[in-house]
C-alpha cells in the first residue's frame, strides 16, 4: 500500500481520474430530467434528412470505449505532462457539454422507427437505443473525446516512430465521428459544434513552440534544396 501511494505521489496525474466523480452523477441527473418525454429543443438540420441509417457503425461507436480507455491509459503511464494536458482537455469539454445540457436542454428525434432489415447489428442499435437516451447530445462528446484522444497520441514522443499508430487512431476517430450521425445519435450539428471545440481545445492546450515551428521550416528548405543540388 505504501509503494502504492508513493507512485501517486509521483504521478499525480492519476488524479484527474477523479473527475469521473462529478461527471457520472451529473450526467445522471440529467439524463433522468431530460428525457423523451421532456421538453427539449430537436437539434435538426436539412443534411441530417440526406445520411442514411447504417447499423454497421454501430460497431465503432461502441469500440469508442475500448479507444477511450486504451489512450488514456496508454498516456497515463507513459507521459505524465501530456497526461495533464489531455485531461484537462477531456474535463473542459465534458464539463462544457454539462454546462450547455443543464441550461439548454436538447434531443433529437431521428431515429428510425422501423428497420429496413433484421441482424445482429440492428439488433445491438436497437439495445443501445433501449438503454440511451436521444437528449443530451449538444455537443457530441463521442466526437470530442476522439479527437482529443487523438490529439494526445500525435503529441506522444513514445510513438513519434510509429507511424502507423497515428494513422490507425486516425482512421479510428473518423469512423467514430460518423458512427455517431449513421446510426442516428447525433445530428449533424452536435458533430460540427464537438469538433469545432475540440480544435479550439487543441490550439489551447497543445500551442505549437515557435521553435518546434522553426524546426519543421528548416526541414522543409533541406528537402527542397536536395533535389536541386542533385541537377
Amino acid at each position: 500500500m505504501k509503494k502504492f501511494f508513493n507512485y501517486l505521489k509521483h504521478n499525480t496525474h492519476f488524479f484527474l481520474l477523479l473527475y469521473a466523480l462529478i461527471y457520472i452523477p451529473w450526467f445522471t441527473y440529467l439524463e433522468k430530467k431530460v428525457n423523451i418525454n421532456s421538453n427539449f429543443h430537436v437539434i435538426h438540420v436539412a443534411l441530417d434528412d440526406y445520411i442514411p441509417f447504417c447499423e454497421f457503425f454501430v460497431i465503432p461507436y461502441y469500440l469508442w470505449f475500448v479507444y477511450m480507455a486504451i489512450g488514456i491509459l496508454f498516456i497515463a503511464f507513459t507521459d505524465g505532462k501530456l497526461c495533464w494536458r489531455m485531461g484537462i482537455f477531456l474535463i473542459t469539454g465534458m464539463t462544457v457539454f454539462l454546462f450547455i445540457s443543464a441550461i439548454y436542454p436538447n434531443g433529437q428525434l431521428l431515429r428510425p422507427e422501423s428497420f429496413a432489415r433484421d441482424n445482429i447489428f440492428v439488433h445491438i442499435v436497437q439495445k443501445l437505443y433501449a438503454t440511451d437516451t436521444p437528449t443530451n447530445l449538444f455537443p457530441s462528446i463521442h466526437v470530442y473525446n476522439s479527437l482529443g484522444i487523438y490529439f494526445a497520441l500525435c503529441h506522444s514522443e513514445k510513438i513519434k516512430k510509429h507511424l502507423w499508430i497515428k494513422y490507425v487512431a486516425l482512421v479510428l476517430t473518423i469512423c467514430i465521428i460518423l458512427s455517431t450521425m449513421f446510426i442516428k445519435q447525433h445530428s449533424v450539428i452536435d458533430v460540427c459544434l464537438g469538433t469545432t471545440l475540440a480544435l479550439f481545445g487543441h490550439l489551447l492546450f497543445y500551442p505549437q513552440r515557435v521553435d518546434d515551428y522553426e524546426e519543421q521550416r528548416s526541414l522543409s528548405r533541406m528537402r527542397k534544396k536536395k533535389p536541386e543540388q542533385n541537377l
